[in-house]
């Protein structure tokens, strides 16, 4: 019997800005899952409304995979970003991406753990408005990513952090200064967008 459909090449694609209807590369197995057009739509559609038009933008995306969410703001207009991820072959994939739509000189792929790689943006003196999460679910990830977050330097008042998770996770609406403003739910996919209130305050 063939089996002719496979979630690690479920297909990939830009779907606004300057390169929208670019197919991305994807890898082969399992170890990836995109973001379906669905949910990156309503992610961008909110995400506008809160940061409004993304030129000037830093971009962090963490967990990075095929890069596509990352991508999807540089084509958006984003000033620069950041993919992090620790699978060799993802970060190859990411690269690949970057050249297909033409963004390598506005960005950086990091080959690490999210941790290590965040301690290397902290030394580089690096701040970002949009930060995006979007770990393999049920994990844990989510919420060590963001405990770690809110007491990053890379995070100021003005940083968006947006967390893609499992919708049967449940993640606390507050880490630190990172307060919960939304959540969304995309049947197994779940949203949740946090600002920082100011550090220090309580």
């Amino acid at each position: 019997m063939k089996t002719r459909s496979h979630p690690g090449k479920k297909s990939v694609r830009v779907i606004g800005g300057t390169s929208r209807g670019r197919r991305l590369h994807t890898p082969r197995g399992l170890s990836v899952r995109p973001t379906s057009d669905k949910v990156k739509e309503a992610l961008f559609n909110i995400l506008a409304g809160m940061l409004g038009p993304l030129e000037g933008c830093a971009v962090l995306d963490i967990f990075a995979g095929t890069g596509n969410l990352g991508i999807e703001a540089l084509s958006r207009g984003a000033k620069s970003a950041v993919f992090i991820d620790s699978n060799r072959d993802s970060t190859a994939i990411i690269s690949k991406n970057l050249s297909l739509t033409g963004f390598t000189d506005r960005s950086r792929v990091i080959l690490k753990d999210f941790s290590h790689a965040l301690g290397k943006l902290e030394s580089a003196g690096d701040v970002f408005q949009l930060i995006i999460i979007d770990p393999p679910y049920q994990k844990g990830l989510t919420e060590k990513c963001l405990e770690l977050l809110q007491k990053s330097t890379i995070v100021d008042e003005q940083t968006v952090v947006i967390a893609e998770y499992s919708s049967r996770e449940d993640i606390a609406d507050c880490h630190g200064c990172l307060q919960q403003i939304d959540k969304r739910v995309y049947g197994d996919t779940a949203l949740a967008f946090f600002t920082t209130m100011q550090k220090g305050s309580n």
